[in-house]
């Protein structure tokens, strides 16, 4: 664990983590790492709205962009990275500003990564089979049976987890919830850290949520989901599942107009916005600074 100066932010997309993180990193001299599980991926730079050259240059930011987007990237996977950073020479004992809008991310820095069994290559390749040949909907269903706990918290879309979950009952008879419930150690210093999360206005973030996109489209969206289709990737990995590789895959196909995409896009963000809140709300507690945006 280290105790250094350490400010964590968190919120949902669109809601002006980044630019608090920014000011907030050149008035203490610390540097910016990101706890977002869709800016880890490289080629997707616009559309997932990681800091530009800009802010680049402003102050030194990690772990974004690092991660190939053919690679299944996790929680865990996140917190070893971290882990690792922390023990670079470059951290040095710096202020460090962790910053985005993966609650689980933030869960695992200040409580540590619960232990999970191994998992045997028959058991993961059946289950990763079954997913390509059934999908999350009818995994799901299965889910319910072999682990309602798990099911009960998990979307019937999400198919990264839903079979993650049916691995870990598989392999190890336990539900993956009770697994989770075993925490390791935390990364920082958990009472000393200042914790932000942002609650912004919903009309006002929605506003801004179709407001970026159009951006995003000016600036090159498009051009990425170009090259991220290019890579014949499987579309159940997370990177094809970003907001806006679908609806802009459909345009380029002529399925839907360009003033579709942008709707569907804004409509998936928005939803995707309010989950999120929905789960600071819930999951963070009250040693949490709350900001609401706009400020008046």
């Amino acid at each position: 664990m280290t105790r250094r100066q350490t400010i964590l932010i968190a919120g949902p997309t669109a809601s002006g983590k980044s630019a608090l993180a920014l000011r907030l990193a050149k008035e203490v001299d610390g540097w910016i790492v990101n706890a977002d599980s869709m800016q880890v991926y490289d080629v997707l730079d616009v559309l997932t709205a990681r800091p530009g050259p800009d802010d680049l240059r402003e102050a030194p930011h990690f772990l974004y962009g690092h991660v190939a987007p053919s690679t299944a990237y996790s929680t865990g996977r996140w917190f070893a990275d971290v882990e690792h950073f922390l023990k670079t020479e470059a951290a040095g004992d710096r202020p460090l500003i962790f910053v985005g809008g993966t609650g689980l991310y933030f869960r695992a820095l200040l409580g540590g990564l619960s232990a999970m069994p191994d998992i045997p290559d028959a058991v993961r390749a059946y289950w990763r089979e079954q997913d390509a040949k059934a999908g999350a909907a009818q995994l799901h269903a299965v889910l319910k049976e072999k682990d309602p706990q798990a099911a009960a918290i998990l979307r019937p879309t999400d198919s990264q987890r839903i079979v993650r979950a049916l691995e870990v009952i598989d392999a190890s008879g336990r539900s993956i919830v009770d697994w989770q419930k075993e925490t390791g150690t935390p990364l920082i210093d958990t009472v000393s850290a200042r914790k932000i999360v942002i609650e912004p206005d919903r009309p006002w973030l929605g506003e801004r949520i179709a407001m970026r996109f159009q951006a995003m489209i000016e600036k090159g969206a498009v051009e990425e989901v170009k090259a991220l289709l290019a890579l014949g990737l499987s579309t159940d990995l997370p990177a094809m599942r970003a907001i806006g590789v679908s609806e802009i895959a459909q345009m380029l196909d002529g399925a839907i107009s360009p003033a579709r995409a942008a709707e569907l896009s804004t409509i998936a963000t928005r939803q995707y916005a309010k989950r999120q809140m929905t789960w600071f709300r819930n999951q963070l507690g009250d040693d949490w600074e709350r900001i609401a945006y706009p400020q008046t």
